[in-house]
């Protein structure tokens, strides 16, 4: 009986592994030349606050989410700032939003390479926890000008199963919610728009909290 038992416990644990992480969710920010020191400083701490957001902050622990974050800009100009890190605490999350508030500025005086940073991303879940699902979170004030094929990486992203979301800042009179929309977003995927980055805080807490929530709900 017992042999039989740990046969069966066997097979259950190999036939249905148990999945603690719902979501890798990768948040992408651009650091390329339209974005000055200020506008750098608000999408930090514009992440800092969303992250730290009551009902952001319980969705993430109780889906033991992993997060990372990537700078970004121009053709080869891409920087993991922060790893992976599977979140399990309220502990763990403070710590994160702590060092994304503090990150150094990965870039200045650069282009926009919307299609290059998708690529980069899509690699990145090479080494990330095996979740439920995997998402990246894009968040920029420009159209792609640096010669890689954003429609191209965002078929790749698809056909790996991987979730590709925007928040456009709009600014300057540039369409940039349009160009997320029309080449960048997977099918299942949205865009959230920014009047500005002084609206950027709070649309990145309701992105990230429906990101999550798709997961757990």
């Amino acid at each position: 009986m017992r042999i039989l038992f740990f046969v069966l416990a066997v097979f259950a644990g190999t036939a249905y592994p148990i999945q603690a992480c719902t979501t890798a969710l990768l948040l992408a920010i651009d650091v390329s030349q339209s974005i000055d020191v200020a506008e750098y400083r608000i999408q930090t701490e514009g992440m800092a606050e969303a992250l730290m957001d009551p009902e952001v902050a319980d969705a993430i622990v109780a889906g033991e989410v992993a997060l990372m974050v990537v700078q970004w800009s121009g053709q080869s100009d891409q920087e993991v700032s922060i790893p992976w890190t599977q979140i399990r605490t309220h502990v763990d999350l403070q710590e994160f939003a702590e060092k994304a508030r503090n990150m150094r500025r990965a870039f200045v005086m650069s282009s926009t390479g919307v299609g290059a940073l998708m690529r980069f991303a899509h690699e990145q879940f090479e080494t990330a926890p095996q979740c439920l699902r995997r998402v990246i979170d894009i968040s920029g004030d420009g159209n792609d000008n640096a010669g890689t094929s954003p429609e191209q990486a965002r078929r790749d992203a698809e056909a790996a199963g991987i979730m590709i979301n925007a928040l456009a800042i709009e600014g300057m009179g540039r369409a940039i919610t349009k160009f997320y929309e029309q080449s960048v977003i997977t099918q299942r995927g949205f865009v959230m728009t920014s009047r500005g980055h002084s609206g950027y805080a709070e649309t990145l807490k309701r992105k990230i909290r429906r990101e999550v929530a798709q997961a757990l709900f």
